[in-house]
């Protein structure tokens, strides 16, 4: 039994979705600052920090085509709830300090993440109106966002606080994986019959056949839009402590508070936008102001221009999250959403981890001011990929 489509957005189940997507997302806000630091205070250093958040996204990717064929064949919800699971219990390795341990912690992490975004994604593109998916994507972005505006200050607050430390840190965030998934159970017990494996046509090929498969038609532009739209955030996110520390500014919780705020007052309002002057304009907006955000760090010299470079870079990074995730939802076929979402959303880590990777990396050798003038020019690839498929877009 399939949803029917109306025109409604609200419903009880997509209200659910967005508070799991929140707790779930809030885990990984309060994670960003706390992984940096951590590692370092291990004696770690900026490589390795790049390290550790590639090794989230590498088994994030790997994951990612083995949870979309469950979420199409089993239960998008079920899928969701595993994720959540994972991310609460991984966060026990988290507690040992060696470096190797967090390695070991994150690369966990990273097969919850894969169920969180794939089986999140696909109830989406299931019961978002088709004439309001960008305002819904909009609004589920902004879900996911939501917990960078406080999370990041509360887990720094936490890390200097007399009764706390980097355990009490650790300890909210497994309970926020916990709290996810008993939501998730909630929002699952109210569909039950969403998909009875039954009507889905059954393929010729064996099940492993199914799964190995990447090349989803149609995903390859998405996808590629997503992962030029995540490849700086490592730099904006995690390296940012990092940078704050080296030229000497305190209070950077309160970038995390500005940059957080504009996220999530920016995307349901930019998801509206994006439904009324087409992806392709969205698109261009995003690129610009994600590049244009990063010269404003080379030259940063307070608090202010930080916070400035942060506010512009949420603001295109908002409009190009929902713009993105509109065409893949209109590219997406029913009987293969699962894993049409799922080859998508591989985009999110395989950005974000290679970013992760080149960032820390550039930094050991070319200080942070170069890093971040390189990730302004790598960001020009996704200016350059809108302009050639203009026409598709528009």
């Amino acid at each position: 039994m399939t949803i029917t489509q109306s025109t409604k957005l609200w419903t009880s189940i997509f209200a659910l979705l967005c508070v799991v997507q929140l707790l779930g997302y809030a885990q990984q806000a309060m994670l960003n600052p706390t992984a940096p630091l951590y590692i370092i205070h291990l004696g770690g250093s900026p490589f390795v920090v790049g390290l550790t958040i590639s090794s989230f996204a590498a088994t994030s990717v790997i994951a990612r085509p083995f949870v979309g064929y469950w979420s199409d064949r089993w239960s998008e919800s079920g899928v969701l709830g595993f994720g959540l699971m994972m991310l609460a219990v991984s966060m026990l390795l988290w507690f040992v300090p060696f470096v190797t341990a967090v390695l070991l912690a994150n690369a966990l992490r990273g097969i919850g993440w894969a169920g969180v975004n794939a089986g999140g994604y696909a109830l989406l593109a299931r019961i978002a109106p088709e004439s309001r998916r960008g305002e819904a994507s909009g609004y589920y972005s902004g879900a996911q966002s939501t917990p960078t505006v406080i999370f990041p200050a509360v887990a720094l607050w936490l890390m200097q606080a007399p009764f706390g430390g980097y355990d009490l840190v650790f300890t909210i965030m497994m309970a926020l994986g916990l709290g996810g998934a008993a939501v998730c159970y909630l929002m699952a017990r109210q569909i039950p019959n969403l998909r009875k494996h039954s009507d889905l046509p059954q393929s010729a090929a064996p099940w492993w056949r199914q799964i190995i498969t990447l090349s989803e038609r149609g995903v390859l532009l998405p996808a590629s839009l997503m992962f030029c739209n995540q490849l700086s955030f490592p730099a904006i996110t995690s390296f940012i402590v990092l940078y704050a520390r080296e030229i000497g500014i305190e209070s950077i919780g309160s970038y995390f508070i500005v940059s957080g705020i504009t996220s999530v007052l920016a995307r349901p309002l930019l998801g509206r936008v994006s439904d009324r002057i087409g992806v392709g304009y969205s698109l261009l907006a995003t690129f610009m102001l994600q590049s244009f955000a990063l010269i404003l760090l080379v030259v940063a010299a307070n608090l202010a221009m930080i916070l400035l470079a942060g506010v512009l870079y949420m603001l295109g990074m908002a409009i190009g999250g929902a713009s993105t995730l509109v065409i893949a939802m209109n590219r997406a076929t029913p009987e293969r959403r699962g894993r049409f979402m799922a080859s998508f959303s591989m985009a999110y880590p395989l950005g974000y981890g290679l970013g992760a990777f080149i960032t820390g990396s550039a930094i050991d050798m070319i200080g942070y001011s170069w890093t971040y003038l390189l990730l302004a020019v790598l960001g020009g690839a996704g200016l350059l990929l809108t302009m050639l498929n203009w026409k598709t877009l528009r």
